[in-house]
């Protein structure tokens, strides 16, 4: 095989490994399980800023080839440029604790609001306004379905989907209670609940703060990698063996094994998501789709 054809060989291999690595690092959850949040702050993320970032590294590989003549640097700039934010990424768990926090203010004010003897449905109308900026867009949803003249449980259950959260299907549930039994003691479990919300909190940045550890050495490892492989052609005699087709083909099957190790350790420290308590049935609109 001539020397054009053994490069060719290198961009395909290269191109494969390093779009399984992007595949494994943007990997989407159970899509048996809606995410209606987390999906679209996902493909935002991914089709924006990991764009933007694919261009700078396309861009640094082009000036790396040209310096050196090293065609490999073309795919590898590109694919570290688009995984870089992943791997920088603190994730959506400082935003689900500020939603977790949002869920017990709120669910104290309900209490508040129900020992002033209002009714369900006024209730949940009055909170709107006192609503934490969190959960604000999701309250409004829900007073909407109601002044929608939506049966109130239906309503309910749509602000769970909303959320899409195990504490808050928590809440809906003890509501849904009340929309059944139209009792007393709703306030009283109301602030037991707020004050399981708050313990839960607290756990929750106690483990985010632990995860914070490792994704801090994955950081670390990553920006070190790509300074590595940044200056590799300028090492001269040190690597001029990766200058030959072969010396290419070791260097693609490295990067794309140390790729998929950084992926295995930024899985570690992400965790998986806690399943939901409250899963509705299918709404009209899912059955028609199905």
């Amino acid at each position: 095989m001539n020397n054009a054809g053994l490069l060719i060989a290198i961009l395909v291999a290269a191109a494969g490994g390093i779009l399984i690595v992007l595949g494994l690092a943007s990997q989407a959850p159970d899509p048996t399980i809606a995410k209606p949040i987390r999906a679209k702050r996902t493909a935002a993320m991914f089709s924006r800023q990991q764009q933007v970032w694919a261009l700078i590294g396309l861009g640094a590989g082009a000036l790396l080839f040209a310096y050196s003549g090293w065609l490999i640097m073309l795919p590898i700039a590109t694919v570290a440029g688009a995984t870089l934010p992943l791997f920088l990424s603190k994730g959506d768990a400082p935003e689900k604790i500020a939603r977790l926090e949002a869920l017990e203010t709120w669910t104290r004010s309900l209490s508040g609001l129900t020992i002033a003897g209002a009714g369900l449905e006024q209730t949940l109308t009055a909170s709107l306004q006192s609503a934490p900026e969190a959960i604000k867009t999701q309250v409004g949803s829900l007073v909407a379905r109601l002044n929608a003249r939506w049966p109130t449980r239906d309503a309910l259950e749509a602000y769970a989907r909303d959320l899409d959260d195990p504490t808050a299907d928590l809440i809906v549930m003890h509501l849904l209670l009340k929309e059944q039994a139209r009792g007393a003691g709703l306030a009283e479990a109301l602030d037991d609940l707020a004050e399981i919300i708050f313990e839960e909190v607290k756990v929750r940045r106690q483990i985010e703060t632990d995860r914070a550890k490792p994704r801090t050495q994955v950081r670390i490892v990553a920006i070190a990698t790509l300074v590595v492989l940044a200056a590799l052609p300028f090492l001269g005699t040190y690597t001029a063996a990766y200058a030959t087709p072969i010396g290419q083909v070791f260097l693609a099957i490295w990067v794309v094994l140390f790729g998929l190790l950084l992926v295995w350790m930024r899985s570690i420290s992400i965790g998986k998501p806690a399943p939901r308590l409250l899963v509705a049935p299918e709404t009209k609109e899912e059955a028609t789709a199905s």
